[in-house]
């Protein structure tokens, strides 16, 4: 006699929606955070506005996934208790510092553009990420602001390096992957990495080599096959320098 083992049984997947997906956003979630914590020295007003920063990433993401599939059930969950988390982390933040509120409008646009492309299903389209980087990069002013820093032309020029840096990127990551051979999004990495380090040359001197050879990797690395591992190696080296220097240049 013989005898049928029960068919397994699959295990259920979590939601994407619970754990966001887009590896490449963690560094320029945490750069702006990082260096903006560094150049005034970390409070412990940093403790609640990190678990903000990062909770509302996590609600962007799942929201934005929401609002991609027409509002189906499946991202209700993730969006609503990640949205409930990311207040109570805000509210903890403004308890400890209110005058961190006065930031809050700059964030307005990006967050509005970033959600308008998911609804639209244009979440990969280079104006949402000009946007969202944008967005993301201004955290190096409010970090700065929460801690003990007084010199907020320094914030300013911090946050605006690596908006260069980030904005950049996307172009540069486009040129190697999803647009890869495509001259018009060559050119424009190109020559927008090349403006970025003339721009560079009277702000932040010690800059300009490094943005320099960002811009012949522009120029170059797309003539090659990268794959998405080379490009996100190559990206944590590139972020850690443009990070370092320009904390110790300014």
């Amino acid at each position: 006699m013989t005898t049928t083992s029960p068919a397994p049984t699959r295990r259920r997947r979590r939601s994407p929606g619970w754990v966001p997906a887009q590896h490449g956003a963690w560094a320029m979630l945490a750069t702006p955070l990082l260096v903006g914590i560094l150049a005034s020295g970390p409070t412990w007003t940093h403790v609640p506005l990190t678990a903000f920063w990062f909770l509302g990433y996590a609600a962007f993401f799942a929201t934005g996934l929401w609002l991609k599939s027409r509002r189906g059930p499946r991202y209700r969950r993730p969006a609503l208790v990640y949205s409930a988390a990311a207040a109570v982390a805000a509210l903890l933040t403004l308890l400890a510092d209110p005058t961190l509120l006065r930031w809050a409008p700059l964030f307005v646009v990006p967050l509005g553009v970033g959600l308008l492309a998911s609804a639209v299903r244009d979440e990969r389209s280079l104006w949402n990420g000009v946007a969202t980087t944008v967005g993301s990069t201004l955290m190096t002013v409010v970090a700065y602001d929460a801690g003990a820093g007084t010199d907020l032309e320094r914030a300013w020029l911090l946050a605006g390096v690596l908006g260069l840096y980030f904005v950049g990127t996307v172009l540069y990551v486009k040129t190697i992957i999803r647009e890869r051979g495509s001259e018009p999004y060559y050119w424009l990495s190109v020559g927008f990495h090349g403006l970025a380090t003339l721009a560079l040359v009277p702000l932040t001197p010690p800059l300009t080599p490094v943005f320099a050879a960002l811009t012949a990797r522009a120029a170059i690395v797309p003539a090659f096959r990268i794959t998405p591992k080379q490009a996100g190696i190559g990206e944590i080296v590139a972020t850690v320098v443009v990070a370092v220097t320009a904390l110790l240049a300014t």
